[in-house]
């Protein structure tokens, strides 16, 4: 019952995504719509290595910077099309994620979060320093062109009209989404818990942890890498502060307002963040000492995300959480097992 009741909200889900455009003409809306939609992908990828594995990571950035030249460049200089180019932005992510994993899981806490930042500045001094490729301190002015998506002879898409683009976007997220919650809710995302909770336990038992935790960190990349890409497409152009080691705290302040046991806390604090930063910044020129604040409030007042206080300190579903605790046993036990 409960996999039904899954179900059922991720259908209520699309079917709002759907119709949001139908009831919300303004392109005011449907342009913040986009905004939360790119800021929920960029917060549920970091998410999988915070909230699931127990890494904190600095360096986000470095992906999204990748994702958004990556689309930039490629459209602007080469006639591969937007499927391509995505593909191949997903994979310069996780090339890099490979690579970045490799040392970085070598450390734990924060000498690890650290030394994710140092490597995501590489990512940063590259876009900084090869200006015939990417524009330099500029960045790639001038827009990007957005062709025709081809799905078959004589049928193509066109995503340049901004209610196009976001129904693009929802398409692209929503199956993001899909695909993350399909990761941690196997036997691989099952083992990642065990490794959060008692890393010393889970290779007691045999499990290679750092095997499991570069996996993570490359789909945590890819995603993140998207999210990049579909940025570049939304501002049409990409820019250094996309790699810039600030940009890689949004997604943790999305994480701390949502919170980061619910698989959907990033995208309510998407969401927050998004309708605050709108909202005061049309109200005062002091929009980001308020947006602080109101953060600091949040996270100081409920010690936790918005969604894990409401589920988890209020109790929500009060009734049902003994056997939620007893159900995520058995699979983390049986996870176990798996990685043995």
């Amino acid at each position: 019952m409960k996999r039904i009741g899954s179900y059922w909200l991720w259908i209520l889900a699309v079917c709002f995504l759907v119709l949001f455009p139908l009831c919300f003409h303004s392109l005011f809306y449907i342009n913040n719509m986009i905004d939360i939609l790119i800021g929920a992908l960029f917060g549920v990828s970091l998410n999988l290595l915070i909230g699931y594995t127990g890494l904190l990571s600095l360096g986000q950035n470095a992906f999204f910077g990748l994702g958004s030249y990556t689309m930039g460049v490629l459209l602007r200089q080469t006639s591969l099309g937007i499927p391509l180019t995505l593909l191949s932005l997903m994979f310069l992510g996780a090339v890099y994620a490979v690579f970045m994993g490799y040392f970085c899981t070598r450390l734990t806490r924060f000498y690890f979060a650290f030394l994710t930042l140092a490597f995501s500045q590489i990512v940063y001094i590259i876009i900084i320093k090869w200006t015939s490729l990417t524009g330099g301190q500029q960045g790639l002015i001038g827009g990007i062109p957005v062709p025709l998506i081809h799905l078959l002879p004589g049928l193509s898409v066109d995503i340049g009209p901004r209610l196009h683009f976001y129904y693009f976007t929802v398409v692209l997220v929503v199956g993001s989404f899909i695909l993350c919650k399909a990761v941690v809710n196997s036997p691989f995302g099952w083992v990642l818990r065990s490794i959060r909770e008692n890393a010393t336990r889970a290779q007691f038992v045999g499990i290679n942890i750092r095997r499991y935790q570069i996996g993570i960190f490359v789909i945590s990349g890819i995603f993140t890498a998207v999210a990049g890409g579909l940025t570049a497409l939304n501002i049409s152009g990409a820019y250094p502060d996309h790699a810039e080691w600030i940009k890689g705290a949004d997604p943790i302040f999305m994480i701390l307002i949502g919170g980061m046991k619910n698989f959907f806390g990033p995208v309510v604090g998407a969401a927050v963040m998004v309708f605050l930063n709108t909202f005061l910044t049309s109200h005062t020129r002091y929009a980001s000492f308020f947006l602080g604040a109101v953060m600091i409030f949040i996270v100081s007042s409920a010690r936790m995300g918005l969604l894990d206080y409401l589920f988890y300190q209020k109790g929500v579903f009060k009734g049902a959480s003994a056997k939620i605790r007893a159900m995520m046993r058995g699979r983390e036990k049986k996870a176990l097992e798996v990685g043995e």
